[in-house]
C-alpha cells in the first residue's frame, strides 16, 4: 500500500461547502413546502435564497476549477468495469468480496460513480437551478414565458428535483459506509490522502 494525495484542497473545500449548502437548502426548502415547520416561512425563504446564491457562486468556481485543472476528465463515463462494480455493490459488499475498482489520483471515481456524478451535474443540478431561478424571478417573467408556463408547474418540477437531490445525498452517504471501516471513504475527503494499492 502507498499513501497518495487524491483530493486537492479546493476539491475538499468545494465538496464540504456544497454538502452543507445542500443540507441547508433541503431543510429550508421542505420547510417552505410545508413538509414541516421548524422555522418561520419568511425566514426559511430568506435562508433558502441566500444558500441558493452561495451554491451558485460555489459551482461557478468549481466549474472553472474543473476545466482549468483538467479534473473534468474524472467524470467521463466508461463501461469498462461498470458491471463488476454494480455486482460488487449488489452482492460483493455483503459477502466480503474485494472492490473490483482500484482508485488512482488520475481516476478517482469508479464507473458507477462517474455515471452518478455526471447525472447529478448534468440533470439534477440544471433542473433544480432553472426551476429555482424561474420561481425566484416569477414577477419578472416576460409575457411570452408567462403565457407558456405557470408557477405551479415550475414549483412541481423544483420539488421533484429536490427529491432527486435528496435521494442522491442519501445514496451518497450510504455508499460512504461501504469501506473497510465506517470512515475509510470519508477520511480521504477530509485529509486528501488515501492508502492505495501500489500497482
Amino acid at each position: 500500500m502507498s499513501r497518495e494525495k487524491i483530493f486537492k484542497r479546493f476539491e475538499r473545500f468545494w465538496h464540504w461547502s456544497q454538502a452543507l449548502l445542500i443540507f441547508v437548502l433541503l431543510f429550508t426548502g421542505f420547510n417552505i413546502h410545508g413538509t414541516f415547520s421548524a422555522m418561520k416561512f419568511s425566514s426559511a425563504v430568506q435562508v433558502h435564497t441566500l444558500a441558493a446564491w452561495a451554491l451558485i457562486v460555489l459551482w461557478v468556481f468549481a466549474i472553472f476549477w474543473h476545466f482549468t485543472t483538467g479534473e473534468w476528465r474524472q467524470y467521463i463515463p466508461t463501461r469498462n468495469g461498470l458491471f463488476a462494480v454494480i455486482h460488487y455493490y449488489l452482492v460483493g459488499t455483503f459477502t466480503g468480496a474485494s472492490h473490483p475498482y482500484k482508485k488512482t489520483s488520475k481516476a478517482k471515481h469508479n464507473p458507477l460513480q462517474r455515471l452518478a456524478y455526471l447525472f447529478f451535474k448534468l440533470v439534477i443540478s440544471p433542473v433544480i437551478w432553472i426551476s429555482g431561478l424561474l420561481y425566484l424571478f416569477y414577477n419578472d417573467w416576460p409575457e411570452t414565458l408567462a403565457g407558456a408556463l405557470n408557477l405551479e408547474t415550475v414549483a412541481l418540477v423544483h420539488t421533484g428535483a429536490a427529491f432527486a437531490m435528496m435521494i442522491f445525498v442519501i445514496a451518497h452517504v450510504y455508499m460512504t459506509t461501504m469501506g473497510k471501516t465506517l470512515t475509510s471513504h470519508i477520511k480521504p475527503m477530509v485529509t486528501g490522502y488515501e492508502d492505495l494499492d501500489k500497482h
